[in-house]
């Protein structure tokens, strides 16, 4: 870049003002020089073999009738997986709708996505909650590293809002950054879809007297006689 980044110490009395902004000098002038760390820093560049032991999302589904989508990924190697990251595409299509603020619109809407909830502060009831698994790619979830023979559950609690067949692709990574790879012991790629069809009415329901609960169904009639 050809100019030289100088850290400056500030003299006893100095104004704080002035140490300050030497301080945010020095730093701007190493981000602009590429001094600053890469996202990819910490991330390794290797291989590691996963496999998915399981994949459930139904294949007959109705609209506003939650539904859950959950992924079993082991570590079938032998080292740790750094980051374990499934990319889910397909939660939302692309409309052409005119004078749209944004073309993307969601199928399902997330209502919890994978990785624990944190805890509130304070006694509230939260909406949606993100899930800890939730990263920077909106389309990502991370659940961390997975060592040797270890199995993460990931889980996506869904409201199917746009009916019709639709097509939800999967992808499994070992990290955020595109170094860490995931393969098949094979040599493969891990990834899978499910094959979707969304009624365009909710299925009749009640809610149960004795339980409070909302149950998928039609309500008895009485047997009671007159």
């Amino acid at each position: 870049m050809g100019v030289r980044a100088r850290a400056y110490v500030a003299r006893a009395g100095a104004p704080r003002s002035f140490a300050f902004g030497a301080g945010a000098l020095a730093l701007l002038l190493l981000a602009g020089c590429g001094g600053g760390s890469r996202q990819d820093s910490g991330e390794k560049e290797a291989t590691y073999d996963m496999r998915v032991l399981a994949a459930h999302f139904p294949s007959i589904q109705s609209i506003a009738k939650p539904e859950t989508m959950v992924l079993l990924i082991r570590n079938t190697g032998s080292t740790t997986v750094p980051n374990v990251a499934v990319t889910v595409d397909s939660f939302n299509y692309a409309s052409n709708f005119a004078d749209l603020a944004a073309n993307k619109r969601p199928i399902w809407v997330i209502e919890q996505g994978p990785g624990a909830v944190a805890k509130r502060p304070v006694e509230s009831q939260e909406i949606s909650p993100p899930g800890g698994g939730q990263t920077a790619y909106t389309n990502t979830w991370a659940l961390g590293a997975v060592p040797a023979g270890q199995v993460r559950k990931f889980t996506w609690k869904v409201m199917p809002v746009k009916p019709g067949v639709h097509l939800v692709s999967y992808t499994v990574n070992a990290g955020l950054a595109g170094k860490a790879h995931a393969q098949l012991t094979s040599g493969g790629p891990i990834k899978g879809h499910f094959l979707v069809r969304i009624a365009p009415k909710p299925p009749p329901s009640y809610v149960d007297p004795t339980t409070g609960k909302v149950v998928t169904g039609v309500y008895p009639a009485s047997t009671a006689t007159p």
